[in-house]
C-alpha cells in the first residue's frame, strides 16, 4: 500500500470545496475528504490547503505554488485553469502551457503530482457550450501528465458525474455526494485502498424532470448565478476576494480516531 505522510491541495473553488458545506458554514470538499482517506487512523498525517474560489491560473501559480514547493509534502493535487477558460476568448493552448510549467515546478522537485481533468458538461444546460474548451484543455492536460510523470484524476471520464445529482445548482460545482465520489476516485488513482466505490449507481429518481422545469431552473440559473458572474468580470473582481486559505500551514489532521480519543480524555476528567 503506497503512503503519504503529508499532502498539500492548491487550486481554486473546487479544491477549496465549494459546495460540499458543513455545519459551520464552511466547507470540507473532496480534497478534505481525501486527507481523511490518507490519514487513516494516524495522527502524524499532515494536511494543508490553499485553494481559494475564483482564483485564476496566474494567481495560483503565484501565490499557491511556492507555498507547495517551500513545504515540499509527499504529495500535491492540482486544479487549475478553470476559471480562465470559461472566459470568452481565452486562448486555452496558451492556459495549458502556463499549468505545465507549474507541474514541471513540482515535478522537478521530486513531489508525488495529482492532476484532475474537466468534467464533461454535456449534461448541464447552457454549460455544455464549455465542452470544447473542456475538451481540448483535458487533451493538454493527459499530454503534460505524461510528459512529466503526473497522476491523472479524469473527471470526464467519471460517468457518475453525469447525474445532475452530482452538481450544485450553480452548474459549476459539486454536492457533498459529488465531492464524495471524488475523493475515492482520486484515493484509486493514488493506489491507496478505500472501503467504498465511486461507482456505485444513484438511486432510481421517481420524478422525472419535464421541458418546463427545465426552462424554470435556466431562468433562475441565469439571475442566480449568471449575470452576477458577469458583473464581476465586468468590474474586475472575484468571488474569492478578501477570501483566505482555509487551511494554510502543513499541520495535523484531526481524525475520528482522535476526535475519539480527545472526547474519552475529556469525559475521564469530568469524572
Amino acid at each position: 500500500m503506497i503512503q503519504f505522510d503529508s499532502y498539500v491541495a492548491i487550486g481554486d473553488s473546487f479544491t477549496e470545496g465549494l459546495n460540499d458545506t458543513l455545519p459551520d458554514g464552511s466547507f470540507r470538499g473532496w480534497a478534505d475528504r481525501l486527507a481523511e482517506i490518507l490519514a487513516g487512523d494516524r495522527d502524524d498525517f499532515r494536511y494543508a490547503n490553499l485553494a481559494i474560489r475564483g482564483k485564476m491560473l496566474t494567481e495560483i501559480m503565484e501565490e499557491q505554488l511556492p507555498v507547495a514547493l517551500d513545504i515540499k509534502p509527499d504529495l500535491v493535487t492540482v486544479c487549475a485553469g478553470g476559471n480562465d477558460i470559461i472566459v470568452p476568448g481565452a486562448d486555452v493552448d496558451e492556459v495549458a502551457n502556463e499549468f505545465e510549467k507549474g507541474i514541471a515546478k513540482l515535478r522537478e522537485a521530486g513531489i508525488e503530482v495529482l492532476i484532475f481533468t474537466g468534467p464533461d458538461t454535456k449534461r448541464l444546460s447552457v454549460m455544455s457550450i464549455l465542452r470544447s474548451k473542456v475538451g481540448i484543455y483535458n487533451a493538454h492536460l493527459w499530454a503534460i501528465a505524461d510528459r512529466h510523470g503526473a497522476k491523472v484524476v479524469d473527471l470526464w471520464a467519471m460517468h457518475v458525474l453525469h447525474d445532475l445529482r452530482a452538481w450544485s445548482d450553480d452548474r459549476l460545482h459539486f454536492t457533498p455526494e459529488g465531492h464524495r465520489r471524488i475523493a475515492l476516485r482520486a484515493a484509486e488513482v493514488l493506489g491507496v485502498p478505500t472501503g467504498s466505490d465511486w461507482r456505485e449507481p444513484w438511486p432510481e429518481i421517481t420524478e422525472p424532470v419535464n421541458w418546463l422545469t427545465l426552462r424554470r431552473s435556466d431562468l433562475e440559473w441565469t439571475k442566480t448565478h449568471l449575470l452576477p458572474w458577469i458583473r464581476r468580470q465586468l468590474r474586475g473582481e472575484s468571488m474569492g476576494d478578501g477570501v483566505l486559505p482555509k487551511r494554510p500551514h502543513l499541520a495535523p489532521l484531526v481524525t475520528a480516531k482522535t476526535l475519539a480519543e480527545q472526547a474519552l480524555t475529556e469525559r475521564t476528567r469530568s469524572a
